[in-house]
């Protein structure tokens, strides 16, 4: 594999900057072989729910699913809680952060959020405001994000639920990351 000739990204060339350009393209195939990696690494961590991490993705990616969501969201419902392993305090945001550069602005945004909207079915347990999603309204994808937890996240708990397997998922994975992503975007923006 082709080197940069630089040692200070400040001395770097057009030319080195294009190496390093489709190097960072490459090292992104793995991708959704690491994700479904992760995915099953949740299947032995246990939060106290009567599911596991896994067993909720994939209730989570099924509803999703079942409700016609376009692919990207499908894959979103099973990738939005990924990071609860290894960022159990903003496993929403990294999640985000993964799956933005190959799904729209509005589905990155939901996953996002959507840690944040769930304290609708808790936070009153704790003496909190449970609407305090609430001052987000007037954002675009206010409801989006309302919908996706009510419909696909705050009911994948459910021992009794038939999932589709990880197999049914993964092809759509692939598709979605191997899009190509512009990751010389503004970092609220995506690509499509």
């Amino acid at each position: 594999m082709k080197k940069v000739s630089f040692a200070h990204m400040a001395d770097g060339t057009a030319e080195d900057y294009r190496i390093i350009a489709e190097a960072t393209a490459r090292s992104s195939e793995p991708l959704a072989d690491d994700l479904l990696s992760l995915l099953q690494v949740n299947e032995r961590v246990d939060f106290g729910f009567k599911v596991t991490r896994l067993e909720h993705a994939l209730q989570s990616a099924t509803h999703a699913f079942q409700d016609n969501q376009e692919e990207e969201m499908v894959v979103a419902a099973l990738m939005h809680d990924i990071a609860d392993t290894i960022a159990p305090f903003n496993h929403a945001e990294t999640a985000a952060a993964i799956l933005r550069p190959y799904v729209s602005e509005r589905t990155a945004w939901v996953v996002e959020q959507h840690g944040f909207f769930q304290t609708y079915y808790y936070n009153h347990h704790f003496g909190r405001d449970r609407n305090a999603r609430d001052r987000l309204k007037g954002h675009p994808h206010f409801q989006a994000c309302v919908d996706f937890c009510e419909k696909y996240d705050q009911n994948a708990f459910d021992p009794n639920f038939e999932a589709m397997p990880l197999e049914a998922f993964e092809p759509m994975v692939r598709r979605v990351f191997a899009r190509t992503p512009d990751f010389f975007a503004d970092a609220n923006n995506s690509a499509a």
